[in-house]
């Protein structure tokens, strides 16, 4: 059957679920097996909570199985997590109550059609989430950050090299969607990035 012309096309992640349904619950274990084991898993959560007072609106885009934002919550910030897999939200609803975890494709993101009408202080995107997405999706998800930041909030996005997609292709794309970067990081404890940086840590500010 053929894409959909009226919805995105569908994201690299739902591929992979179509193709092994199995993928998500491994997933899931993979990371309570790190924990277990005594793995931090926090580095994106410190950074994030540094950023903002308690009580702020946090946007996990991309939330998985709420790792990030489950832990955020805990800081006492008010968060919404969003992932197009339903599985993983199911996790998150169960491992971590409290934050609001919404099924959705972030490619289609509109929070306040779906009741969640205030801005967001932060959004965070990390994971490797923004690697993905469709390629015909990223500006339209990153012109959804935009729209859904409050006037002086911030999009924090984190990604790897090597990926498919070149970190001056997603700045390009981010300006063109009405981000303005302001910090670029290579590594979640602050280090700077580097010509030769094999992450980024990008923070963006509305344009």
């Amino acid at each position: 059957m053929s894409q959909d012309q009226s919805r995105p096309e569908k994201s690299q992640w739902q591929r992979i679920i179509e193709a092994d349904p199995d993928h998500s619950h491994r997933y899931v274990q993979r990371f309570k097996t790190m924990a277990a084991n005594g793995a931090d898993l926090h580095g994106e959560t410190r950074f994030v909570d540094a950023m903002v007072p308690r009580g702020s609106r946090i946007l996990d885009a991309g939330c998985g199985p709420g790792r990030v934002g489950g832990e955020l919550h805990r800081r006492g910030h008010v968060v919404v997590g969003v992932d197009v897999d339903p599985v993983l939200i199911e996790a998150a609803e169960m491992d971590e109550p409290g934050p609001t975890w919404l099924v959705g494709d972030l490619a289609e993101l509109d929070l306040p059609a779906r009741g969640v009408a205030e801005p967001f202080d932060v959004i965070v995107c990390a994971g490797n989430v923004i690697t993905f997405l469709a390629a015909s999706t990223r500006r339209d998800v990153l012109a959804a950050f935009a729209a859904h930041l409050a006037p002086e909030g911030r999009a924090v996005v984190g990604f790897g090299a090597g990926r498919g997609y070149e970190f001056a292709e997603f700045v390009q794309d981010a300006h063109a969607s009405g981000l303005a970067l302001q910090v670029a990081l290579s590594t979640w404890d602050l280090r700077p990035f580097e010509e030769d940086s094999n992450f980024l840590v990008a923070i963006f500010g509305r344009a």
